[in-house]
């Protein structure tokens, strides 16, 4: 069994998906496209991806507000999770996300990516972050 990892932006999917022990998250790629709801093709992918490494959970980052109140995106991810669970027909959790872009820009800063790279990894490492951070909390 692995679980995937999601961070659902406006223009990009980052996806991790998790050994088969369950106990590490691997940043594994971005899915982009040209309009945020344009998400066929989003859609497409990510289920190439849970049959290739034999998905069975799929775990999505919802963004709240440090108050916990949902912030503006926390709607949109919420259709996108339904959206998931109708295509896939695989639970999807929500994990609060606060924080996990400071935590994978600490991360770029240390492995020392800069400058525009950083927009190619950070959602990326975002939904490492969310991924691994779920595996940790269930052990």
């Amino acid at each position: 069994m692995r679980i995937m990892g999601l961070d659902y932006g406006s223009k990009t999917v980052g996806v991790a998906i998790s050994d088969e022990l369950l106990l590490t998250a691997q940043a594994k790629e971005i899915i982009r496209r040209k309009e945020e709801n344009k998400l066929r093709k989003t859609l497409a992918r990510i289920e190439e991806l849970i049959q290739e490494y034999g998905v069975e959970k799929i775990v999505l980052g919802l963004p709240v507000h440090m108050d916990e109140s949902p912030s503006e995106r926390s709607k949109l991810c919420l259709e996108f999770k339904d959206k998931i669970e109708r295509r896939t027909g695989l639970p999807v959790e929500m994990l609060d996300e606060r924080l996990t872009t400071v935590e994978a820009d600490a991360i770029m800063d240390e492995v020392g990516i800069k400058g525009r790279e950083r927009k190619e990894y950070v959602d990326m490492i975002a939904a490492q972050i969310i991924l691994q951070d779920y595996l940790d909390n269930k052990k």
